[in-house]
């Protein structure tokens, strides 16, 4: 039979299908069919579009020109909001489906939207190491820019689409992070135009209690309009380390030990089960032995995590050297681990040679089109959660992720958490290692009720000193939200700048006990 007249028959076969059982019953219980069809071609048309425009720009050096008229323009929308009375709050006009996080933001709707269309490079200063942002710019963007001129952020997390704008006013992590500390601490300035319509830059030492405010604000302090961010120097690929363990206390023995040594560029942990995971450090450097080097980023590769697991399986360790910006987005592909759940068969090697160009669907379109069934679903049945501890508390950690979740793999990442002023600083009066718990996935104990359940484990991380990262579902009423973050310095600006009928406090904006 003509292929043509194969497709058409099947198509026609599919739409048949789709009438009989109707299209929700597809999107809940066969998403995949939609994933494939639909969301990853589209996916494919994004990625063209964004990238020939961000080439296009650069090329052209339109954005820096382009910046100031920009700014100028939010200015304008924000003064013309203070003179009509300013009757309803202001966010971001950015449609809530385009942001990473899973949340769906209904206060669009009734809060007054400003245009922000701030999406590129404005320089990279070889000179002072620091690159010149604006917040849309995306990690996929920077290391394709920053990597092939010898430069990379010391902190990239693994998203391609995550934004600079997202990772300051939340929150952002890589394995880099024990010597870095978190995203917020690799940025040497913001540019903010405030409730008033001013702009303004602040800096550790120029208006340095709003520099310091402005991690984890969520876009409450103000209307972020550029950063810049330090750089260092790239080297071609990272010689990453697997070694399996077994047993909890020795996972949490090893991982902690390997957190501590500085001779690691990174560290990471994939835990496989309460008693088995795999640990890897790495290590730039610019030589590799050819036998030795794995692309992991190639479409037709295993999924990171997947390829990990194999150290486990066959209970030995490994060296590779992966090239340093596929190693910075190993986890793009299989956005860790979730695609498993969306495309069940997304890591055969049959669908990854044939359609593995395609992976992954991006985020923003899976929300667009989830439906509100689909929504309830992912609510009531499946955790993203990212929980910031004390390293000392590590075992108790995992152990009560375990029972209170149980979902594997869980996610550890190291961190330096400076005692800087602001929402989020360790107890003491020193700088403390903290470890990042990312919990991706369905919850298989029977137990599980989600917002039961996730209160239960916000109090266990509210008791150990440690954080909720704010793109996640939050159950926590106001008192344990403000016992959790250290609102001192965040209310006292809001106060001063006026904030209170320009933007809602933070909590109003990411807490389902806020949200209506």
């Amino acid at each position: 039979m003509d292929p043509l007249l194969s497709l058409g028959a099947g198509l026609l076969l599919l739409a048949l299908w789709v009438r009989h059982k109707g299209l929700e019953y597809l999107l809940i219980h066969h998403r995949w069919v939609f994933v494939c069809l639909f969301l990853l071609p589209l996916s494919v048309l994004f990625d063209i579009y964004y990238q020939l425009r961000a080439w296009a720009v650069w090329r052209l050096h339109s954005a820096p020109r382009q910046h100031s008229q920009r700014v100028r323009h939010i200015q304008t929308q924000v003064r013309e909001w203070k003179n009509e009375g300013g009757k309803t709050y202001m966010c971001t006009g950015r449609p809530g489906w385009l942001t990473v996080s899973l949340r769906v933001g209904k206060y669009k709707k009734t809060h007054k939207n400003i245009v922000i269309n701030l999406m590129d490079i404005l320089e990279v200063d070889i000179e002072r190491q620091i690159v010149h942002v604006e917040p849309l710019v995306t990690m996929g963007q920077l290391t394709a820019h920053l990597n092939p001129m010898g430069w990379t952020l010391p902190v990239v997390p693994e998203l391609d689409d995550l934004t600079v704008g997202g990772l300051i006013m939340g929150t952002g992590i890589e394995s880099s992070s024990h010597i870095y500390g978190l995203f917020q601490h690799t940025c040497l300035a913001y540019e903010l135009v405030l409730a008033d319509g001013s702009l303004v830059r602040c800096t550790p030492t120029e208006n340095s209690d709003l520099f310091y405010a402005v991690p984890w604000s969520c876009g409450t302090l103000g209307f972020l309009v550029a950063a810049e961010i330090k750089i260092i120097p790239a080297k071609k690929y990272v010689k990453l380390h697997y070694k399996p363990v077994r047993g909890l206390e020795k996972i949490c023995e090893k991982f902690t030990e390997e957190s501590k040594k500085k001779e690691n560029n990174f560290v990471e942990g994939l835990v496989y089960s309460l008693e088995e995971a795999v640990i890897m450090t790495g290590v730039l450097t610019d030589e590799a032995e050819d036998s030795q080097i794995n692309r992991i980023g190639n479409y037709y590769k295993p999924w990171f995590f997947k390829h990990a697991e194999k150290y486990l399986k066959a209970n030995q360790t490994g060296i590779e050297y992966i090239p340093s910006r596929h190693y910075y987005h190993r986890h793009t592909r299989s956005i860790f681990w979730e695609l498993q759940d969306i495309i069940p068969f997304g890591n055969n090697p049959v669908f990854r040679y044939l359609f593995g160009w395609m992976v992954p669907p991006k985020i923003s379109l899976l929300k667009l089109t989830q439906g509100e069934a689909i929504r309830k679903l992912y609510e009531q049945h499946h955790v993203v959660q990212d929980m910031l501890v004390p390293m000392k508390s590590l075992e108790k950690s995992i152990s009560t992720f375990h029972s209170d979740l149980n979902v594997y793999p869980l996610w550890l990442c190291p961190f330096i958490l400076p005692n800087n002023p602001g929402m989020v600083h360790p107890k003491g009066d020193e700088m403390e290692l903290y470890v990042d718990i990312g919990a991706y996935g369905e919850p298989k104990t029977k137990q599980f009720e989600a917002r039961a359940s996730m209160r239960q484990m916000e109090k266990f991380v509210r008791n150990v000193h440690g954080f909720q990262m704010l793109y996640a579902d939050c159950y926590m009423n106001r008192e344990e939200f403000w016992d959790m973050f250290d609102g001192s310095l965040y209310h006292k600006l809001r106060e001063q700048m006026n904030c209170k009928n320009a933007f809602p406090e933070v909590y109003d904006k990411i807490c389902k006990a806020a949200r209506h």
